[in-house]
């Protein structure tokens, strides 16, 4: 990373660390998002929700690379709200479905597009409002609808139970305009998903480090145990191996580097919960210790914008 990233990854993990980010998140999956929706106004402020945006439209028109920063701060601290469809899918999307000249076939539709983008582009890279929206198979449900805009249309329908409290699902009893697939802002996602499921890791395994030096059986934290070492040794390696793979896909954004980015990230996230279950013992399935927030994320997010069997064989498709 160059030094304007570094200061930027810096001055986001500040932010979130003096956020209480933990109590944020309860009173959300609880109903109460104001105090959420204020800490997003603050990302906002330091340009998170501007990333993808152009300049034409008050964002930053940042790179993937800096989105991958934001998203794996994000992960760390297991912010909650519909982050990767508001920040990475829904602003490419819109953008993808602007004609790219006068002539173009689109052209019939490009006032209405063109609205759209108007209309809402500025909206999002203020941090005025977030986005959301369903892609199925791969994102069946709409996350948070009920506090996000919807821009392709439709309204919340029926909700469904996750295994994370904080994501709200929705069924969307309508049409969208995704207007058939579209490669880009759905790598987008899925590479925004892939790393805030390695910042998800990195903050289970800070904190299953941190639990292992304070506890203490026959006379010793059980930190000193081998077996304990090579647990969250594991994790560490998995991390190192796929956060590599996570920006160099956001260096050349090819699909396959996508894939391999997620498969690799996921794998990472799930050795990083069930080692971290392990060394914690029960305490950490329950919902008053701060271990599960980050616990339960994680599971939603695994099979989100494409499961590790599905980018497996899009990666074996392109070899």
């Amino acid at each position: 990373m160059n030094p304007e990233q570094e200061q930027f990854r810096s001055s986001l993990h500040s932010l979130l660390a003096a956020s209480d980010v933990p109590s944020i998140a309860r009173a959300w999956a609880a109903g109460s998002c104001e105090p959420g929706l204020a800490m997003w106004r603050k990302l906002a402020d330091l340009g998170v929700t501007a990333l993808a945006i152009p300049a034409e439209y008050d964002g930053l028109e940042a790179t993937a690379t800096d989105l991958v920063i934001a998203f794996e701060e994000l992960g760390h601290h297991a912010v909650p709200g519909p982050a990767i469809e508001s920040v990475a899918v829904v602003p490419s999307l819109i953008l993808s479905r602007l004609p790219e000249t006068a002539a173009d076939p689109a052209v019939a539709r490009a006032s209405d597009v063109a609205s759209l983008a108007s209309q809402w582009l500025p909206r999002f890279a203020s941090g005025e409002t977030l986005a959301t929206l369903a892609w199925p198979p791969h994102q069946p449900f709409a996350v948070d609808a009920h506090i996000a805009a919807l821009p392709f249309g439709g309204t919340p329908g029926e909700t469904v139970a996750s295994v994370d409290p904080t994501r709200h699902l929705s069924h969307i009893e309508s049409e969208h305009f995704i207007g058939g697939r579209n490669d880009r802002a759905f790598d987008l996602g899925a590479l925004a998903c892939a790393a805030q499921l390695t910042g998800l890791g990195q903050a289970m395994l800070d904190l299953s480090v941190a639990y292992v030096q304070q506890r203490v059986q026959f006379g010793q934290p059980v930190g000193k145990f081998q077996a304990v070492k090579h647990h969250l040794a594991d994790v560490r390696i998995a991390l190192d191996f796929a956060r590599p793979l996570v920006y160099s896909a956001a260096e050349s954004l090819a699909p396959q580097d996508i894939s391999a980015a997620k498969v690799a990230a996921s794998a990472a996230a799930q050795l990083a919960a069930r080692s971290g279950l392990q060394v914690h013992g029960a305490i950490a399935y329950t919902r008053e210790y701060d271990f599960s927030l980050w616990l339960v994320k994680a599971r939603a997010l695994l099979p989100a914008w494409g499961t590790a069997s599905w980018h497996r064989n899009r990666l074996l498709e392109s070899l």
